[in-house]
């Protein structure tokens, strides 16, 4: 099998387009968390704080000096770095409630018996019809 065709395989496989979905959704999704942590979560935090803009906090390790182009600031922005734990908190929750919902429905349909009854093996069809046979037959 040469290793184009053995690409094409795996690639086509559902697992692969499941996956491929999965990620797709995952990065709307990200915008999404982006959009809650920055504007509806760190907003009320920065009123409680006193009007502090997380996304703007920072350790100026050289401050920038205005008559001199070349030196710029260099900084640590501990704020954003806030920002985006808050947003892996959010998603790893997120994830969690969906695995832990999942995992519950799985189980529910692993406690429900089958419903369809299973067919006759051959064996079995062999023995209903000698039963009949030996019942048909007068007795004497």
């Amino acid at each position: 099998m040469s290793l184009l065709s053995e690409f094409r395989e795996f690639a086509v496989k559902g697992n692969v387009v499941d996956l491929a979905v999965g990620v797709i959704i995952g990065a709307a999704f990200n915008g999404i968390v982006k959009s809650l942590v920055d504007q509806v979560v760190m907003p009320p935090i920065g009123l409680i704080t006193g009007g502090i803009d997380f996304s703007k906090l920072e350790w100026v390790l050289r401050p920038e000096n205005l008559a001199t182009p070349e030196i710029e600031k260099v900084a640590i922005m501990y704020g954003a770095f806030l920002n985006t734990v808050i947003q892996f908190l959010i998603v790893a929750w997120v994830v969690f409630l969906m695995v832990k919902g999942v995992n519950a429905l799985r189980r529910q349909q692993a406690a429900q018996p089958d419903s369809t009854p299973s067919a006759p093996t051959p064996t079995e069809t062999l023995l209903a019809e000698i039963r009949d046979e030996l019942r048909a037959q007068p007795k004497a």
